[in-house]
């Protein structure tokens, strides 16, 4: 029988495959906790350093285990990467037989349903729709797995893409015409069917969702669940443990009911009108607010602006569009599910606005030209304790960033995995060689007026020690607009801008132009594999503290006042401890690289709850003359 120490000795399995293979200590340790754990049925909670190789580390024990194993991780593109790349060379090191499958969500795979009825509904498409939904019709006959990202040659921005895939309100199921070719139900199938599936946090929430309710499953019962990049959890199940209903949401409706009417009456001039009037009273409700994205708490919304008198206008509106739904609803299959979805819509809206729990946060989004009704938990650690013993599964968790000072504590509270296994492998980088930490004394507070000003001059000087080579990662995007209108005119290094273009065209970008300087805020602090000396320098402009405004905070920092717990001490310093950690580690991502992080915020020496966040980070030389970087990069 294969061994763990056969595939990661220096002359192991993995030696023959990896050109200038280099045996990690790190890495078999943490393959061997893994395997000892899947087979005493135990559950792991453990953060593997930058450079650990996690991902080879878990994959190994897994196929070695000969159980049903789901991956979990954090997106579509690392699904894809687990996939394509690190399972491969997994499976040949074990030599492995092993049916595999990777699982996306339905808005990853083309509704043929979809696809025919925009066919025959294209007069709002302009050209270039046209021509985009001429390559969907080629592709379909040729895919097998209806995955919408081999769609290379359209936009992933294209209006297209999300005209041929089907929503969970609006898919048809058993009664869709073409339920037998279905893409999502056929994947879903193979799913089953398969020794190893990977899939990704979203999905899994929403199985987890569905379970509970008694809507099926999506996911295949499994004995192991591994979730990778699994700091990104809490904030994930928050979103999906919560309900949720937008102003697109019911544009969206409206859509379809006109698009079913064209299909299955075409002579009810009276839904016309009613249709017209409810999309003015939704874009209305919108007005109410002004243009920036903001989370603000529902009460005190409701009781001091325009939105209750504009949302009951509104919901007049929609329950004459109803009415008349529910008069011709018997004509068809379409004009039945947008009367059902219209119902479930109107009652959640009406129910949103009466229910007023201890256990729960109503709190609006606005964001873009759309607003947002939450009701969120404030304690979601019953919840996924609950949903993930459904499974029945053994669980792994793990990432880079979970412990801080080896302490799993904020971690583990917040998911309910307080008996659960832990264990931290260090990252193998030499930090005191490759690195240097800058946290400049001599900068105003940030919460001064003069901060802002000093924060650029001290940026530009940096970037002419590192000839650009640089990531400038803000904590809010108006900090990241204001920062890229005066360095694209005070620096000479190219200079790309987070919105600019795709996340992963940017990125591609950035490692293909000499010297450039990228400026991203929260996507970009973490995800982004960047080697060699195209990074050499990472400035984070401030600590990470989530808005004190925010209405979900403010509602989950009362929960551990009233638990008896330091609400700062004991969520918010652990919070930005976590999310600076994942900034940090942009930096090193290879035993080669060198770089230097600033760190802009005096107060991580300052303050004393600074030193608690400074152990966080790798044990890298820290110094606060400015000289000292140019030595560094000289």
């Amino acid at each position: 029988m294969t061994k763990v120490k056969d595939i990661f000795s220096k002359d192991g399995s993995l030696s023959n495959l990896i050109d200038d293979y280099q045996h990690r200590t790190e890495q078999e340790d943490m393959a061997h906790k893994i395997f000892s754990t899947i087979s005493k049925g135990k559950n792991l909670v453990c953060e593997a350093g930058t450079g650990t190789g996690k991902t080879i580390a878990y994959l190994v024990p897994a196929l070695l285990s000969k159980q049903k194993v789901i991956i979990s991780t954090g997106t579509r593109h690392l699904q894809d990467q687990l996939y394509q790349k690190d399972l491969p060379l997994a499976i040949e090191a074990v030599a492995s037989v092993v049916t595999t499958m990777v699982l996306k969500g339905r808005s990853n795979y083309l509704c043929l349903h979809h696809m025919e009825t925009l066919i025959h509904n294209t007069k709002d498409l302009n050209y270039q729709n046209m021509s985009d939904l001429q390559e969907v019709v080629q592709w379909s006959s040729s895919t097998k797995t209806g995955d919408i990202n081999e769609l290379v040659m359209i936009e992933e921005n294209s209006v297209i893409r999300s005209k041929i895939t089907s929503t969970i309100e609006n898919c048809l199921g058993q009664s869709c015409p073409s339920f037998n070719d279905c893409f999502v139900f056929k994947n879903r199938k193979a799913a089953l069917e398969s020794d190893l599936v990977i899939t990704n946090h979203h999905l899994l929430l929403s199985d987890m969702s569905l379970r509970e309710k008694g809507f099926g499953e999506v996911l295949p019962m499994a004995d192991v669940i591994i979730f990778d990049e699994a700091h990104q959890l809490p904030e994930l199940a928050s979103t999906y443990f919560s309900q949720t209903i937008s102003s697109r949401q019911l544009l969206e409706l409206i859509t379809d009911i006109k698009i079913a009417d064209r299909e299955e009456a075409g002579d009810m001039q009276q839904l016309e009108g009613a249709l017209a009037k409810f999309e003015k009273e939704i874009r209305d409700v919108r007005l109410v607010f002004s243009r920036e994205d903001k989370r603000l708490n529902w009460l005190e919304v409701w009781e001091n602006s325009l939105l209750s008198v504009e949302l009951t206008k509104m919901m007049i509106s929609f329950q004459i569009v109803l009415d008349i739904l529910e008069n011709v609803s018997q004509r068809g299959k379409l004009l039945d599910n947008c009367w059902q979805r219209g119902k479930a819509q109107y009652n959640f809206i009406d129910v949103y606005i009466e229910t007023n729990k201890e256990e729960s946060i109503r709190w609006i989004e606005i964001r873009g030209h759309h607003l947002y009704l939450n009701h969120t938990p404030v304690n979601i650690s019953e919840t996924f304790q609950k949903r993930l013993n459904e499974y029945n599964a053994i669980s792994i968790f793990t990432s880079a960033t979970l412990a801080i000072n080896d302490d799993f504590n904020y971690y583990s509270r917040q998911l309910g995995l307080e008996e659960c296994q832990t264990h931290v492998w260090n990252s193998p980088f030499d930090y005191q060689k490759q690195t240097c930490l800058y946290v400049p004394l001599d900068l105003p507070d940030p919460n001064q007026f003069k901060y802002f000003d000093a924060f650029i001059e001290r940026t530009i000087k940096l970037l002419s020690y590192s000839q650009g080579h640089a990531f400038i990662l803000f904590t809010s995007h108006q900090a990241l607009k204001k920062s890229a209108n005066i360095l694209s005119k005070k620096i000479k290094y190219p200079i790309l801008i987070q919105g600019q273009t795709p996340r992963s065209e940017l990125l591609n970008q950035f490692r293909d132009t000499e010297h450039a300087v990228l400026l991203g805020t929260s996507s970009f602090w973490e995800g982004v594999d960047v080697k060699g000396e195209a990074l050499s320098l990472v400035v984070i402009d401030k600590l990470p503290f989530a808005s004190p405004d925010d209405p979900v905070l403010q509602a989950r920092l009362n929960h551990y006042s009233k638990k008896g717990m330091n609400p700062f001490m004991d969520y918010q310093v652990p919070q930005a401890a976590i999310g600076l950690k994942q900034g940090v580690g942009r930096l090193i991502r290879d035993v080669t690289d060198r770089g230097v992080c600033v760190i802009c915020d005096k107060r991580v020496v300052t303050k004393v709850y600074g030193k608690r966040i400074i152990r966080a980070l790798p044990p890298m030389p820290m110094t606060h003359v400015l000289d000292d970087v140019r030595i560094f990069f000289n």
